[in-house]
């Protein structure tokens, strides 16, 4: 697959997922859709959506509830691309999703990879070991929860660990989210970091996913220096960002 072909298969993927064109996000124009489910939309994604912003850098496209097309529309035409994902723009959009119940839940950048990046990196001394659900399954614990999600372990399809001594110190897993991407997510032993692990174990995960013909991908949020930069040392690039609302008392429970 090119970088070009990647990015198509992310957009028709975001299509899915917002309920509207490829060409959208391709657009100069913003564009205001109505949010419906879709079972083919990424696994983890709860459908339809209240008010979700997703942009590719060219233009918006919010994917709302019918109520809130009005707003979306005011709102995304009101302000440059960039900084209607930002404060103090962003308090607009908040101050106007209150009477609905509703406030800005998720913020998150996507990375797609680069296909002349993405290699695997050696590991030092430890052993990289690439695994299947069987070798996993034993790993289900609150110290590989981003690798590994136990809510939805049936779509965890993938992982290189990082062993010393025959200890799993690193750990990589790949979630078949949707049916063209799988997600990547990464943990490494405290004792253990900032040794370059994780990038080794993110680039040689990537690489085994484009093996399969999937498309890896990468999400964090923007104030995760460490997790965005991983990205990057790992071959990939900033690809879309997005910014989710929920209802407050989803909000109220994960403050918890």
């Amino acid at each position: 697959m090119t970088n070009e072909e990647i990015l198509q298969i992310a957009m028709r993927q975001s299509a899915v997922d917002s309920n509207c064109c490829t060409d959208d996000f391709r657009s100069m124009e913003n564009k205001v859709v109505i949010s419906q489910a879709n079972p083919n939309a990424r696994k983890y994604l709860e459908l339809p959506f209240h008010c979700d912003l997703t942009s590719y850098g060219n233009n918006i496209v919010a994917s709302v509830s019918e109520d809130l097309t009005g707003i979306a529309e005011n709102y995304i035409n009101k302000y440059p691309v960039e900084h209607c994902f930002e404060t103090p723009n962003l308090l607009v959009l908040m101050d106007a999703l209150k009477p609905f119940d509703l406030n800005v839940c998720f913020m998150a950048e996507y990375f797609l990879p680069d296909v002349t990046k993405v290699k695997p990196v050696s590991c030092r001394e430890y052993n990289l070991k690439r695994m299947l659900p069987n070798d996993f399954a034993d790993y289900y614990l609150p110290q590989w929860g981003n690798a590994l999600c136990k809510k939805r372990r049936h779509l965890d399809v993938l992982a290189v660990g990082a062993f010393r001594d025959g200890k799993l110190i690193g750990l990589a897993g790949a979630s078949a989210d949707c049916d063209t991407m799988w997600q990547i997510g990464v943990d490494i032993l405290p004792e253990y970091r900032r040794q370059g692990i994780a990038s080794s174990l993110t680039s040689t995960l990537a690489a085994e996913i484009l093996k399969c013909g999937k498309v890896p991908f990468y999400c964090c949020a923007w104030s995760n220096i460490k997790s965005a930069r991983n990205a990057i040392r790992s071959g990939f690039r900033p690809a879309w960002v997005q910014v989710t609302a929920k209802r407050k008392d989803f909000i109220d429970e994960m403050n918890q």
